[in-house]
C-alpha cells in the first residue's frame, strides 16, 4: 500500500481517483500544525496540499519515503523546490484545471462592466431605482484587445467572438498563422492598445510584465476604453488606472486582482466606476475538483512506476551525469537568456548545437536548460527546466539537439541558435579553465564577454570614432564600463560592440545611444 497524506482541504470528488485505488492508503488530514505534519510526514510516499501547508526544508527532510508532491493549483510558492529536488521528490502542480473558471470569471466581469450589473443592483438594495444613470454599452462589434494569449486567452477570444466581438491579440509568442487558425488579429502591444474598446491582459506576473498598463500604455488607449484585470496584480498598475478613471480617460475597469491582497481599502474601490471581486478567478466547484484530479493522476502514476504530465522541478539525473553536466547549467540558461532579450520577432525554433567534451554525455538537460532560458524572459517562473519543452511546444517553437565534432577551437561549445519570423541569431559560449563561463561568439563575430550583469549591445558600422563617442556619453551619465568587446568581419563593414557596465542604462541614455551616428540598434539588457 501506498501511503498519501492530503493536508489541505481538497474536493472529494477531485481525489476520487485515489479514494477509490486500492493499492492507496488516503489519509486527509487538513489544518496539521506544522509540529503533526512532520509527525505525519513520515510515513507519506507522497504529500498533496494546496496553498495552506508551507513544505519546508524541515518537512521535505522529516519524509524519508517522500517521493511526490502535488499542488492542487499553479503556484508552488509554499513548496521548497530545491529541498525537493536534492531530496528526490517530484513536484506536480495542475496548470490547466483553472483555465476555464478563470475565462468565464473574465466574461462575467467583462459583460457586468458593459451593463453597469453590480452598480445597478447595488442602487436597487438602496431601494433606488435609477434606470437612466446605467446605460451600458454593447459588446457586438466592439474590440476586445487581449494582452497575452496564452490557455486562457485563448478561451476569452472564443467567447468574445460568441459575442460578435472583434478580437485582436498580443503576445511575444503569437505571429500572424497562429493568429489566423485561432480566428483573432494579430497585433503589436501597441496596436492593441491603441484599438481596444475593452482590453484584457492574460500573463504572467514578471518583470517584463509588471505595470505592464502603465501611464504611458493607458495614453496610447482609445478615450472611453475599459480595462480588465483577471490575471495577476501589478500587470496593470494601480494609481495610473485611478488617475485615468478620474480623469475620464478610461469609462471603467474590472478587476479580480490587486497587487496587494486582501484589498478592502484600496482607492479603486471608490470609484463608481470599478468594478471588483476578491480573487475569484479559479473559485468554482468545477475548478477545484479539475486541480484535484489532475494531481491526483499524476500521484498514482508516479507511485505506480509511471510518469508524471506536470513535473514542475529537476527530473532525476545520476550523480555521476551530474557532476559532468553540472559546470554548464549556468552557461547553458545565460546563452538562452541573453539571445532571447536581443532576437526580434515571434520564436519558432531553437536549435541547440554542442561540441567538444560535451559529445560523449546526455545533453538533454543541458537544452532544456537552454530553453527555459529563453522562455522566461516571457513566462517567467512558470517555465523551469522539466516543463521547458512542453512550453516550447504549447507555444509552437520547435526545439532541436545536434552535435558536432567542430569545436572551433575549444575543448566544449555550446550555441544556441532561435528563429523567429523575423531573423536567426546564435550565440556560443564555453568554460575556461580558472575563468568560468564565455560568450565567444555572436552571429558572426568572435567576442569574449562574461554572461552576467547590467551588458549593452550596439550594432555599428566599423567607423574610427565610434567607440569613444558611446564611452563618452555613458560617463556624461555616470555609467562606468567594466569591459568592451568588438567583433567585426571586415574593415569598414557592420560591427557589433558588447560592453558591460556597472548599473543599467536608463531610457533617456539608451535613446541617446541609439541617435550618435553610425549606431544602427542599442540593446540593454541584464543577465
Amino acid at each position: 500500500m501506498h501511503r498519501v497524506l492530503i493536508s489541505d482541504p481538497l474536493s472529494e470528488d477531485g481525489i476520487r481517483p485515489l479514494l477509490e485505488a486500492e493499492d492507496i492508503e488516503t489519509v486527509m488530514n487538513p489544518n496539521l500544525s506544522h509540529e503533526q505534519l512532520l509527525e505525519e510526514i513520515g510515513s507519506a510516499e507522497a504529500l498533496i496540499v494546496r496553498s495552506q501547508t508551507q513544505v519546508t526544508r524541515e518537512v521535505i527532510e522529516h519524509a524519508p519515503h517522500l517521493k511526490i508532491i502535488g499542488r492542487a493549483g499553479v503556484g508552488v510558492d509554499n513548496i521548497d523546490l530545491d529541498a525537493a529536488t536534492e531530496n528526490g521528490v517530484i513536484v506536480v502542480n495542475a496548470p490547466d484545471g483553472n483555465t476555464i473558471s478563470t475565462a468565464e470569471h473574465t466574461m462575467a466581469m467583462l459583460m457586468s462592466l458593459a451593463r453597469n450589473i453590480p452598480q445597478a443592483y447595488h442602487q436597487l438594495q438602496q431601494k433606488r431605482w435609477e434606470r437612466k444613470k446605467f446605460v451600458g454599452v454593447e459588446l457586438k462589434d466592439k474590440v476586445l484587445g487581449i494582452v497575452g494569449f496564452g490557455r486562457i486567452g485563448r478561451e476569452v477570444a472564443q467567447r468574445a467572438k460568441g459575442h460578435r466581438m472583434k478580437v485582436v491579440a498580443f503576445d511575444p509568442f503569437l505571429n500572424e498563422e497562429k493568429a489566423e487558425k485561432a480566428g483573432v488579429t494579430h497585433g503589436t502591444l501597441e496596436e492593441v492598445l491603441k484599438q481596444a474598446d475593452f482590453l484584457t491582459v492574460h500573463t504572467p506576473l514578471i518583470d517584463k510584465t509588471k505595470h505592464l498598463i502603465n501611464e504611458e500604455a493607458i495614453a496610447m488607449m482609445k478615450t472611453g476604453a475599459r480595462i480588465l484585470n483577471c490575471a495577476r496584480g501589478g500587470i496593470v498598475e494601480e494609481n495610473a488606472l485611478y488617475e485615468a478613471i478620474q480623469s475620464g480617460k478610461i469609462a471603467g475597469a474590472a478587476l479580480d486582482v490587486f497587487e496587494e491582497e486582501p484589498a478592502t481599502e484600496h482607492p479603486l474601490l471608490s470609484l463608481p466606476e470599478v468594478i471588483a471581486t476578491p480573487h475569484l478567478g479559479a473559485s468554482t466547484i468545477e475548478a477545484q475538483e479539475n486541480v484535484a484530479t489532475d494531481v491526483s493522476y499524476d500521484v498514482l502514476e508516479l507511485l505506480r512506476g509511471g510518469t508524471v504530465r506536470n513535473p514542475v522541478n529537476l527530473p532525476s539525473v545520476s550523480s555521476e551525469m551530474m557532476e559532468k553536466l553540472s559546470p554548464y547549467f549556468k552557461l547553458s540558461e545565460r546563452l538562452g537568456a541573453f539571445l532571447s532579450k536581443v532576437v526580434e520577432g515571434t520564436l519558432e525554433r531553437v536549435n541547440v548545437y554542442y561540441s567538444g567534451d560535451l559529445l560523449e554525455v546526455d545533453t538533454m538537460p543541458l537544452t532544456r536548460i537552454a530553453v527555459k532560458g529563453i522562455l522566461k524572459r516571457h513566462i517567467g517562473e512558470r517555465v523551469n527546466d522539466v516543463n521547458a519543452f512542453k512550453t516550447a511546444s504549447d507555444k509552437g517553437i520547435t526545439v532541436n539537439e545536434q552535435k558536432s565534432t567542430q569545436t572551433k577551437g575549444f575543448t566544449n561549445l555550446i550555441t544556441v541558435e532561435i528563429e523567429t519570423d523575423q531573423e536567426k541569431r546564435s550565440l556560443a559560449g564555453t568554460l575556461l579553465n580558472g575563468l568560468g563561463a564565455r560568450i565567444v561568439q555572436f552571429d558572426q563575430y568572435s567576442i569574449d564577454v562574461v554572461p552576467e550583469g547590467h551588458l549593452v549591445v550596439i550594432r555599428h558600422t566599423d567607423q574610427p570614432g565610434a567607440i569613444g563617442r558611446v564611452g563618452s556619453l555613458l560617463a556624461e551619465h555616470e555609467i562606468n564600463i567594466a569591459t568592451m568587446q568588438v567583433g567585426r568581419t571586415n574593415e569598414g563593414g557592420e560591427a557589433v560592440m558588447v560592453l558591460t557596465v556597472d548599473k543599467p542604462v536608463d531610457g533617456e541614455c539608451n535613446e541617446k545611444l541609439a541617435q550618435i551616428e553610425d549606431i544602427k540598434q542599442v540593446q540593454c539588457l541584464t543577465i
